[in-house]
This record gives structure tokens, sequence and C-alpha cells, in this order.
């Protein structure tokens, strides 16, 4: 166990208590000596753990402190670094660039130790095949989302045809290949999934639409479900569900 993980662990156990808990207590609990005890809880005090109690009398944690950035376990740091590494080089430029910044960020208040596995890391993204590109950026569609913003588009369809769509912009789907705005379209008066590299133009509008985003993922996911459900028991009985 690494030295913030067992940091960690010493949270998690004064957490547990609402009484004042002997030092012994806690280092037995953690397979550890009083000496290092008392290390790890000077440690935690300077990073703004509001831990009171001394040696002899035991120690309690008072509520309000919220683990720190450095209190990551190890996994935990490696599954931030395969995602930061994947959204940096799968997506649009300005996501990537918020990923590396999150990223240094963690890394400037870690202590050495995770510091140094963070930069050892060895979890790497293989690029795959080129992701679709299109006219429009990805930027744009995720601030609409954020902002519940209807959007109007110019959107090409397989055979190259254009029409004209005011949609609901709720979800981006990032596919190996291809990115994909869902949304509620005004013209067909239902969900429909939009490939981004066949948006040929875009408006973010000042009209906010009519139902919140939850709301409307909730309800594609139930459509989606239920026609899902349908497909599995048609294909299961050779029989066309929606004609019995």
């Amino acid at each position: 166990m690494s030295r913030s993980e067992r940091l960690l662990d010493l949270l998690q156990i004064l957490r547990r208590h609402r009484n004042p808990v002997a030092g012994q207590t806690l280092a037995d609990e953690l397979h550890i000596s009083l000496r290092t005890l008392y290390r790890d809880i000077a440690t935690l005090q300077a990073q703004g753990a509001d831990i009171e109690g001394e040696a002899g009398l035991g120690y309690i944690l008072k509520p309000g402190f919220m683990l720190p950035p450095l209190m990551f376990t190890e996994d935990e740091l490696e599954a931030l670094v395969l995602g930061s590494r994947w959204v940096a080089g799968r997506t649009d430029g300005e996501l990537a660039f918020a990923a590396r910044n999150a990223l240094a960020k963690i890394a400037n208040v870690l202590p050495q130790d995770l510091r140094d596995n963070l930069d050892a890391n060895n979890l790497m993204v293989i690029p795959g095949e080129p992701v679709a590109a299109g006219p429009v950026d990805l930027a744009p569609i995720r601030r609409a989302i954020r902002a519940e913003r209807k959007l109007d588009i110019t959107y090409r369809d397989e055979r190259g045809a254009d029409t004209q769509r005011v949609i609901w912009p709720f979800a981006l789907g990032f596919f190996e290949r291809v990115r994909v705005a869902v949304a509620w379209c005004e013209l067909r008066q239902d969900f429909r999934n939009f490939r981004v590299d066949r948006i040929a133009d875009l408006t973010v509008t000042e009209t906010r639409y009519p139902k919140r985003r939850a709301a409307l993922l909730k309800a594609w996911r139930e459509k989606e479900f239920t026609e899902h459900g349908k497909l599995r028991r048609k294909q299961s009985t050779g029989t066309d569900t929606d004609k019995n």
C-alpha cells in the first residue's frame, strides 16, 4: 500500500467514528506503528483536515473536510490519466486542452511519489481509425447542450441532400470513427441521431428548448429500451411485433 492510499484509509476510518478514536486503535487497523500514525495525522492536518486530538486522548475528524486531489488512489489516478489521454486525442481542440489542463492541475497538488507514478504512467491510448471530420466543431454543440439551446442546422444525408432542421441537442455520443449528436428533431417530431460530420452548418440560437436536458435524456433512453426490446422479441420469434 502506498503512503497516499494509507492516508486515504486513515481519513475513511476517522469518518466512521463520531467520538475520538485512540491512536493505537487506528495504528492497529492500518497495520502501522504509532510513530507512523502520528506522522500521518500531522500530514493530513497540514493538508487541511480538521483532526482534533493528541497522543493519549484519541483523534476525531471534524465534519466538512473534502478529500483533496492528492488523496486519489493509484487506480483512480490511472483511470484519470487514461481518460484524459483519450479525450485529448479523440475530441475537439477545446475539450482536449481542458483535459490536459485538468491533468496538470491534479499533478501539481500530488505528493511526489504519486506525481512520479503519474509521469511514468504506462497506460496508453493507441491511435485508431481517424475520426470522420466535418465542417463544424463539437465545441458549440457542447455549449448548446449545457445551455439547453436549440440548434439551427443544415444536415446532409448519405445521398448528399441537405435539409434545414431545428433540433434540441441533449447528448453527444463518441464512437470510434464518428461523433453523434442526440437530439429532438422539430421536423420529424421525434428523437434523431445526427452524425456531426454531416452537419454542414449550424447556429446556436438564443431559444431554450421547452424541456430540461435530463428529461429529454430519460425519455430517449426509455424509447431506446422499448425499441430494442421489440427488436429482440421479433428476432427471437420471427414475427413483426408492430403488427401483432
